[in-house]
């Protein structure tokens, strides 16, 4: 992905909404990372197959748009998140903005760029963010090294991304937006898939837990002793 020069506006190619359905019947992403990674490039890579450098800082879009996934047509909804968190050390300073839509996403990419340290160094605080918020481990959550044409720019190594998601126990990929298409799509593919594996196992759970349970059985032997006590009852 060439380096965005932010010289003029641009718009997104227009992406076909879903029709509304009932809840639990979308997938919800969210995109998350620094600034300039290239968080809206890949979702508008793998929802209209195309590559656009040149974007105005995000402000957080929600696009939606019905997906191929294992033979059947899935709506899928993906949070795109503006670059404005701040890392510090070990922490991570997150506007309630982005808190909300953490809380109401359920499965994750984060990005960086291999670019930019900076941007590899907030992963993790932003991982435990996610993890504060959705302390169920089986939220699928895969990160991404971006830009990985950009060999001659590289500050990151791959060897220090895939340490880092061994470390998280999370998918490691490094993809270039701009020039493997296919590689963004499996990404964003092999997300959907975890979702819909939590959604459906979710479901199971609760239809588990609304069974009532059976009465037991009584015991004949008992009843038979007590209808003996009425009858002996009644004869004296």
């Amino acid at each position: 992905m060439r380096l965005p020069s932010m010289s003029q506006s641009f718009l997104l190619a227009p992406i076909a909404e879903c029709p509304p359905g009932p809840p639990g019947a979308q997938l919800r992403l969210a995109v998350l990372g620094a600034r300039g990674v290239g968080k809206s490039a890949m979702i508008v890579r793998f929802l209209t197959k195309r590559f656009i450098g040149d974007y105005e800082p995000n402000t957080g879009s929600l696009y939606s748009r019905l997906v191929h996934l294992d033979g059947d047509h899935v709506a899928v909804q993906i949070q795109d998140t503006p670059g404005c968190i701040q890392a510090q050390e070990d922490c991570v300073q997150v506007p309630d903005s982005l808190s909300r839509c953490v809380k109401w996403a359920e499965g994750f990419l984060l990005v960086y760029s291999i670019t930019d340290y900076s941007s590899y160094q907030s992963v993790q605080p932003l991982h435990q963010h996610i993890r504060k918020l959705h302390p169920d481990a089986r939220t699928p959550i895969i990160i991404v090294g971006n830009k990985a044409d950009l060999l001659h720019a590289r500050q990151v190594q791959a060897k220090e991304g895939l340490q880092l998601a061994d470390e998280l126990g999370c998918l490691f990929l490094e993809i270039s937006t701009s020039e493997d298409s296919q590689g963004v799509c499996d990404v964003f593919q092999y997300l959907c898939k975890e979702v819909s594996k939590l959604q459906h196992a979710g479901s199971t759970d609760r239809r588990r837990s609304s069974i009532i349970p059976r009465p037991k059985s009584p015991n004949m032997q008992d009843l038979k002793r007590r209808f003996k006590q009425a009858l002996s009852s009644k004869v004296k």
